[in-house]
């Protein structure tokens, strides 16, 4: 059984029970998260698919904590004029656990 949500302009597979590094938000661990936008949705019966959403369906999650993302190295150079930068950066993400899809 899993269902695909969209969180941030990004869409996910997710399962019961699977991990998932979403945009960060601001909340302590072991708060509950609710997503409402759910495109699809899968178990023994078949495929339910929303136009766009599926009305009556949605996915709880538990907040385990913040997570930073790998190391993004950027480099900048200007040719012929010895200029060479390089910087890095480390997105921070919320790390969330699914704990339960529910389809009424």
């Amino acid at each position: 059984m899993y269902a695909i949500i969209e969180d941030g302009g990004r869409q996910f597979k997710v399962e019961e029970g699977q991990e998932l590094d979403i945009d960060y938000r601001d909340l302590p661990a072991g708060q509950e998260v609710k997503f409402d936008h759910v495109l699809a949705y899968r178990d023994d019966s078949g495929l339910k698919v929303g136009r766009p959403l599926l009305e009556s369906a949605s996915v709880t999650a538990q907040v385990v904590g913040a997570a930073q993302g790998p190391k993004l190295v950027v480099q900048k150079m200007r040719r012929r004029k010895n200029e060479r930068r390089r910087t890095g950066h480390r997105q921070i993400h919320t790390r969330v656990k699914i704990a339960k899809i529910e389809v009424v």
